[in-house]
């Protein structure tokens, strides 16, 4: 079965198809899917790997709070038992 993706854009619920080969994680495929460009996401989250001492919880914190201030809520995998 192949994997999706649900999220909340701006208020509006969407699914999409999701694929390990095409995006890197489901915060990628979401913003794809929108049409938004991630290179200054990615140049910051860099950074912040680079300068924060808390590792990966401040890069999921950095997501997180950025997706959000893009407008983005409850991105997920969406479970089979969800589909039906």
């Amino acid at each position: 079965m192949a994997r999706q993706v649900r999220y909340t854009f701006k208020g509006q619920t969407k699914t999409i198809a999701f694929s390990y080969s095409i995006h890197n994680d489901i915060y990628e495929a979401a913003a794809t899917a929108e049409g938004i460009n991630l290179d200054a996401f990615y140049k910051m989250e860099q950074q912040v790997a680079m300068t924060s001492r808390k590792g990966a919880r401040a890069e999921r914190n950095f997501h997180k709070v950025e997706f959000e201030r893009m407008g983005f809520s409850n991105i997920h995998f969406v479970r089979e038992e969800d589909q039906e």
